[in-house]
């Protein structure tokens, strides 16, 4: 691999965790209570409210169901806002996290909804409030299927950046189509490919190892 190519893979490796690591802490900063909201409000949870469930499920729907591509198309606009550009890894933050909250607060709802009811009946018995419910019993249980649901996240919108990179989003996607594609350098191209594969095997190994340790922490 010659100089100029590493460095370009170090500035493109870069610019990718930075727009992985913006749009993963966002999407699970929202995404987290959201999915939260989401368990305790349907029906049968702690907090059941048909209607708040109904309109926040329609949302994540509608959000989970728009191709990445079409969705930094369409809010431009508000990337413009937000990020004051609508190009570069500043902007392409803005469509990865939007995308991502929906899909995390689908995750976070599914696996609260996998703790077992007997778990929480003993907890209103004992006459704890739905907070510390969703704090110390809702949260604790389900840390695991987070965690696991967390990494899939992470590694959709490893793709997602690689895919923001084809208009103008920079990071390895952008160097994959700037310099691989339209500048015939397959190179260039299989070396972008290698790295983003790495960079998955590696979020996947991470999120596997986190999730099996508190797993077995819950069992101890």
């Amino acid at each position: 691999m010659s100089q100029d190519l590493a460095t370009l893979l170090i500035k493109g490796l870069a610019d990718t965790l930075y727009m992985i690591g913006a749009s993963s802490a966002i999407s699970f900063l929202f995404g987290l209570p959201l999915g939260v909201i989401l368990s305790v409000t349907a029906p049968g949870g702690i907090l059941m409210n048909r209607t708040l469930y109904s309109s926040l499920s329609l949302l994540v729907n509608v959000g989970r169901s728009v191709p990445f591509i079409i969705l930094m198309v369409a809010i431009i606009p508000f990337t413009r806002l937000i990020a004051g550009t609508s190009i570069g890894t500043n902007a392409a933050i803005v469509p990865l996290s939007v995308s991502a909250i929906p899909f995390v607060g689908r995750v976070v709802e599914t696996a609260l909804r996998e703790i077992d009811d007997g778990i929480i009946e003993a907890a209103l018995a004992m006459g704890a409030s739905p907070f510390e419910i969703i704090r110390k019993v809702l949260l604790p249980e389900a840390l695991p299927s987070i965690i696991s649901g967390l990494t899939l996240t992470v590694i959709s919108l490893i793709g997602y950046s690689a895919m923001a990179g084809a208009i103008g989003g920079g990071g390895l996607g952008d160097i994959a189509i700037r310099y691989g594609y339209q500048r015939f350098m397959p190179d260039v191209m299989l070396a972008t490919v290698i790295v983003l594969v790495l960079m998955v095997q590696l979020f996947q190994f991470a999120g596997d190892r986190l999730s099996g340790i508190t797993r077995h922490d819950k069992k101890s």
